[in-house]
């Protein structure tokens, strides 16, 4: 019959010792730090959302961005895109309903969560106050910048989420 447990000597082994549990210690913390580099370096480069590359920047041109914003909307024109695959077309009237043939068209579908897939379009004058662009143009949902400039100065901005099938 088997002596009680309580009578069991107990198994010999290798001992427990400080050298032993250092190893183990820095063992440890090198397979934990070792796993953060590799992830931290995956998410860094694998990244492409940032939407402001200077916060400080931005904060000093709101000023400027909120008195454009302001004499835009003064301005009361209206502008129309129509987007589908392959194709944009934008048409720009002023207040009182005539084309804006006088003034240069910038677009660009900006993708809403890496900036890797933004597209800037290359629009055509297809006639006064109307544009067309026949960019790779692919199905997703994308933000439509549509900027109109005379001269140099950006006298209209809009950003819109469009959704395209």
């Amino acid at each position: 019959m088997a002596p009680p447990m309580s009578a069991r000597e107990p198994q010999a082994g290798r001992p427990l010792t400080g050298r032993t549990v250092l190893v183990c210690l820095i063992a440890f913390f090198g397979v934990v730090f070792t796993a953060n580099f590799f992830l931290v370096r995956a998410a860094v480069t694998s990244f492409g959302g940032v939407e402001t590359e200077s916060s400080y920047k931005a904060g000093l041109a709101f000023k400027a961005e909120a008195e454009a914003a302001a004499a835009q909307a003064a301005r009361h024109w209206q502008v129309d895109a129509h987007v589908e695959p392959g194709r944009v077309e934008v048409a720009a009237r002023d207040a009182s309903g005539r084309p804006l043939a006088d003034v240069d068209l910038a677009a660009t579908l900006r993708h809403p969560t890496d900036r890797r897939f933004d597209v800037t379009l290359d629009p055509v004058v297809i006639g006064a106050g109307k544009w067309r662009a026949s960019d790779a143009v692919t199905a997703g949902q994308w933000e439509l910048v549509i900027e109109l400039s005379r001269d140099g100065e950006r006298l209209f901005r809009s950003t819109n989420r469009v959704v395209i099938r």
